[in-house]
């Protein structure tokens, strides 16, 4: 509407047809003073010295309209990162993603070569300036608790300012309800809800993000905020259209055509599934993209008002456990839940089979995520260690991590972890190893093979394909890893490894003796 205000085109006076002349957007008169001052309702304009004619006249109106109002505007506040805070859920028990969380949480697997699953949100907290962040752990927490004390510690690691990074490990705490571990993502929460009343430090929080610990992409989690307050929502639902063979392992969205989220289904199947397509160019894409992904997912990643939050768990549904299958479906009929459309990769690392994709995806010549993001890099524990040795190798679209010896082996599309040791003649294709939490010197790999023992690494001669080899594994000589049988699942956990989806997966700290097939 201002914008199309246009300074009038007939003869300006005092009066119009006996009454003085008012503005259609005030209602107020324009009075003339003595003083050389317009008086306009309750503005002062002061009369501009120049030779009066009717052009310069308007062209007084015209300005002083403007600086009018530019004042009136009121733009719209702006995210600020000092006003959030993160809340990274460690998950389950990882049972999808066994062996790989037998002894470790979810958070805590080893990817990329160097990096830990916990290292991807906390390194798009920092890079979002967002320096508030709790990480909640349940299973298997010990090797993710010291990989956070090592690398995001205030003092030895990477240095907050006024911020800072606590794990909250489930505790069981006086009272009915605090005699029980987390019963869910919202229940984890509920737990420590008290800190966003007590803790002096969250005093300014505004708003919280809820962010899973085993998802891989790169975000800036302000845009997401921004959106959630330029709409003013009570909730906002980051999400992504996906196809029909991926849409029944996430929660669906039905979005009305202002992104309010109007219906939220938790892993439908069968005619709830069909029930839940969308239009997807809603949200921009093209029409054949559209045709393609016709529904909408919930990527578990959620920006809650503070006050919200609390009365949500506090008063509202104070026995819901679960943020996706409880909470916000339920929220969605009472409150303003927004939908956010995320446009970047993004992968949730929840079974053995999208662990193994993923990390096999980095080794493209053009992946769709990297490690290598000059502006946004994915920080990681500094492990301090010499670059990689490789002697007469010939290694082919793969990533060899710090600290390695590669003596004359042939490396293809594989990850091949921190410490690694690959013998002569040693042939992997296709394989995620993640290396080794220590090194063992010459003479003690000299006084291992005297007595029949297996070192650290992949010994001499050794064919792998398909596998993944978690940390600390012994390999002996002349083994063949294919599972040319084409198996689907076993468990051999007497033997060192598991099938899981047709990938072999060497077991942490297993042998694996000379000439053994697989």
């Amino acid at each position: 509407m201002l914008g199309a205000c246009h300074s009038p085109s007939f003869k300006l006076s005092p009066t119009h047809n006996g009454m003085p002349l008012s503005t259609p957007f005030l209602g107020s008169p324009v009075t003339h003073h003595p003083t050389g001052v317009v008086q306009l309702g309750k503005f002062s304009i002061p009369k501009k010295k120049r030779q009066l004619s009717i052009n310069s006249v308007l062209a007084d109106v015209d300005e002083d309209w403007k600086a009018l109002f530019q004042v009136q505007y009121i733009p719209k506040p702006k995210a600020d990162p000092n006003t959030v805070a993160s809340i990274i859920l460690g998950g389950g028990a990882g049972t999808r993603l066994f062996p790989l969380t037998h002894r470790r949480a979810k958070p805590a697997v080893p990817i990329g070569g160097s990096y830990r699953l916990i290292d991807v949100p906390m390194s798009n907290c920092i890079n979002s300036g967002i320096k508030k962040v709790y990480v909640l752990t349940q299973f298997n927490s010990h090797s993710l608790n010291r990989h956070m004390a090592r690398t995001y510690n205030i003092e030895n690691g990477l240095t907050f300012g006024d911020g800072f990074v606590e794990v909250l490990a489930a505790t069981q705490t006086p009272g009915k309800s605090g005699n029980k571990w987390f019963q869910g993502t919202a229940d984890a929460v509920r737990q420590f809800i008290w800190l966003f009343e007590h803790d002096a430090r969250l005093r300014d929080v505004e708003n919280i993000l809820i962010l899973s610990g085993d998802h891989l992409y790169r975000m800036d989690y302000m845009d997401f905020v921004q959106k959630h307050m330029d709409s003013d929502a009570d909730i906002t639902v980051s999400c992504l259209p996906v196809d029909e063979s991926r849409a029944s392992d996430y929660g669906l969205l039905k979005i009305d055509n202002r992104g309010g989220v109007t219906e939220f289904l938790e892993k439908p199947k069968g005619e709830s599934l069909k029930s839940m397509q969308v239009d997807t160019t809603l949200f921009g894409l093209p029409v054949e993209e559209a045709v393609t992904n016709p529904y909408i997912a919930s990527m578990g990643i959620y920006v809650f008002k503070r006050k919200v939050l609390q009365k949500l768990l506090s008063e509202t549904y104070p026995t819901s456990n679960d943020f996706g299958s409880e909470v916000i479906p339920a929220a969605a009929k009472n409150y303003n839940v927004q939908a956010y459309l995320f446009e970047g990769y993004w992968e949730d690392i929840g079974t053995i089979k999208s662990f193994f994709d993923a990390n096999m995806a980095l080794t493209d010549k053009f992946p769709k995520f990297h490690f290598y993001d000059p502006k946004k890099p994915i920080y990681t524990s500094a492990r301090f260690l010499p670059p990689s040795k490789i002697e007469k190798c010939r290694v082919k679209d793969s990533i060899i991590s710090h600290g390695c010896f590669l003596r004359e082996c042939s490396v293809q599309h594989s990850i091949v972890g921190d410490r690694s040791r690959l013998e002569l003649g040693v042939e992997i294709k296709d394989t995620v190893m993640m290396g080794a939490d220590y090194y063992e010197t010459e003479e003690e790999i000299v006084d291992l093979l005297a007595s029949g023992k297996v070192p650290i690494g992949v010994g001499k001669n050794t064919k792998i394909l398909n596998c993944i080899i978690d940390k600390n594994a012994r390999i002996g000589r002349n083994v063949i890893i294919a599972n040319k049988d084409h198996v689907e699942e076993a468990e051999r956990s007497s033997e060192g490894f598991y099938i899981r989806s047709g990938i072999t997966v060497i077991l942490k700290n297993s042998e694996i003796k000379d000439g053994a097939i697989i």
